[in-house]
């Protein structure tokens, strides 16, 4: 486990209630579970962990994340799969031909009507009442003279929308294909049948748009190998949380699976198997071109120079312990003192910079451990040379500024964790920094007080988990939250959840995330007002259930059942 891995379940630990604190290791829950009363365990977890809603539903239906301004009339509306229609209005900037938008047009009509939309037609009383009319299209409207359709998504896409529902015709109007596809998520989420099977939708106004313009999901596939279909999963669930950016930690310590171009040898050496558990270039370009159709950046995380354990394919890259005047035979960080390690950062991130077109790569810089580079005498006498002294934060420094001016060179720009900023590197201005450790308002105001842009992580930690319903308090985080001027605030530009892949593979993937992370999307996207939790519970258990249908295996909020698993 990550000494991250190890701070977090600690501080996780110390939020739950007193008897989970009581808690040190595994041992001693197996001792409660078997000296408490299983009524008296049954009374603690409803107590406790577990949060019921009034009944009835939201006014704002299934939607989530909840919509900047939402207008929803009791006017309602059948679809026919046999006529409805998602299609380029005659203004539109963008026209059949911009495959962007025509795979998504495609992807949300088999998402509102199934497989069988041929065949469904209107049924029951619903459908022949006066008051109800067809909708038989929704015509959708780039306004931008350039609709981006050849394009990637950047932190700068505009992705604000707006939607109104009336009949015959719906309208979705953005500037660029960006906002058209976030809107076509929430007109799929507008539609729902009836007790008659028949698809309904109300009369709707819509004016939206996120709040911040980072909302990212980590995934770590150096602890385990995540295949190409749960990652392609992860992007469609993404897309159905109006997520944007993929925070792919692909490699670290224990496995190489990046199949570099110019240094085949780090996976071959470094994966967990050099064939079967790699990512190719054509599977990377698969996840990036997946990623665009659905509005998502890459981004790519190469930690450095801690974390490297799986780099040993590079020879001399990696820093020699030594016991006394003895190496040991193992390896520490990379070597910052020789030449040869800046000639291969250079080359490889030159490719990588070619390989994934975001302006952004993730240079990690956290969890550096001194010990070998202390023990190591080549270093240590590069220490004094330079003028470090025994300040081995210097050394560190020295290292990532170096990375930072080869990344600069490569036209890109970097998120690094916050260890380099509290370390003191050298960063230039636009430089993001990523905030995971506890204490983050402080972290935060301290971060933006520097005028630095910063992500937020520290209580979105996915990979932590507890019985109960701690949906609850990832969704209660407010990220501005801290001390600080209107303009410091204006510098947080998001959060990321991040799933660690200590205890996550393929099998537990989808659960583990999912709704949970849905929590964080809302607060990403909406407004600081929406913390309804009644309200939000009543959405999130509905929108769940649409994940499932769409093939997510999203864990239950708690307990009951979705209305399509009695329908076949």
């Amino acid at each position: 486990m990550t000494v991250r891995a190890r701070r977090l379940l600690k501080r996780s630990a110390s939020r739950q209630c007193p008897v989970w604190q009581a808690m040190a290791n595994l041992g001693s829950l197996v001792v409660l579970l078997l000296l408490r009363p299983a009524s008296a365990l049954s009374d603690w977890a409803e107590d406790d962990l577990v949060y019921q809603p009034e009944e009835g539903d939201s006014p704002s239906g299934s939607l989530w994340p909840l919509p900047k301004s939402l207008h929803i009339s009791p006017e309602l509306y059948w679809l026919s799969g046999r006529t409805f229609q998602i299609v380029h209005s005659p203004s539109s900037t963008a026209a059949v031909g911009c495959s962007l938008l025509d795979n998504a047009f495609r992807r949300y009509f088999y998402y509102i009507f199934g497989s069988n939309a041929a065949s469904r037609r209107p049924q029951g009383p619903a459908a022949s009442q006066g008051h109800t009319g067809e909708l038989r299209h929704l015509q959708v409207t780039i306004t931008a003279s350039d609709p981006e359709c050849n394009q990637h998504p950047s932190i700068t896409s505009n992705e604000a929308y707006e939607i109104s529902v009336t009949q015959p015709v719906a309208t979705l109007k953005s500037e660029n294909v960006w906002g058209a596809l976030r809107g076509l998520e929430t007109f799929s989420q507008l539609v729902y049948e009836d007790e008659y099977e028949t698809i309904l939708i109300n009369k709707t106004e819509i004016v939206d748009a996120p709040r911040f313009a980072h909302r990212g999901i980590l995934l770590d596939t150096s602890r385990h190998y995540l295949p190409l279909k749960v990652i392609l999963e992860t992007l469609d669930a993404m897309s159905f949380n109006k997520f944007n950016v993929f925070h792919w930690h692909i490699v670290d310590d224990p496995s190489f699976p990046y199949q570099s171009i110019t240094f085949p040898e780090l996976s071959a050496q470094g994966a967990f198997h050099p064939v079967t558990h790699i990512y190719t270039l054509a599977d990377v370009k698969m996840v990036i071109e997946y990623a665009r159709e659905r509005g998502i950046r890459v981004v790519p995380e190469f930690d450095s120079p801690g974390h490297t354990q799986s780099w040993k394919g590079i020879k001399n890259l990696l820093t020699p312990c030594y016991s006394g005047a003895k190496t040991t035979g193992t390896f520490g960080p990379i070597n910052p003192s020789l030449n040869t390690t800046y000639d291969f950062l250079n080359q490889f991130f030159k490719e990588v910079s070619l390989v994934f077109p975001d302006n952004y790569i993730h240079l990690g810089g956290d969890e550096v451990n001194f010990e070998c580079w202390k023990s190591n005498p080549a270093v240590t006498q590069f220490m004094q040379k330079q003028g470090f002294g025994s300040d081995y934060r210097k050394l560190e420094s020295f290292y990532i500024q170096n990375v930072l001016d080869i990344v600069t060179a490569n036209m890109k720009g970097y998120m690094v964790w916050q260890e380099v900023f509290d370390n003191g590197a050298k960063l230039k201005p636009d430089t993001i920094i990523h905030v995971w450790k506890s204490g983050y308002k402080q972290q935060l105001a301290v971060v933006t007080a520097a005028k630095f842009h910063t992500l937020l992580s520290s209580p979105w930690y996915l990979n932590v988990i507890s019985y109960g319903q701690d949906w609850l308090g990832i969704y209660r985080v407010e990220p501005l939250n801290f001390n600080g001027t209107a303009a410091q605030k204006k510098l947080v530009i998001g959060g990321e959840a991040c799933l660690w892949g200590e205890f996550v593979d393929a099998t537990n993937l989808a659960s583990r995330l999912w709704p949970r992370a849905s929590a964080v999307g809302e607060r990403l996207w909406s407004s600081e007002e929406t913390t309804d939790i009644n309200d939000a519970y009543k959405r999130l258990t509905k929108h769940r259930c649409r994940m499932v249908r769409r093939g997510i295996s999203a864990q239950p909020l708690y307990i009951g059942y979705c209305d399509h698993e009695y329908k076949g």
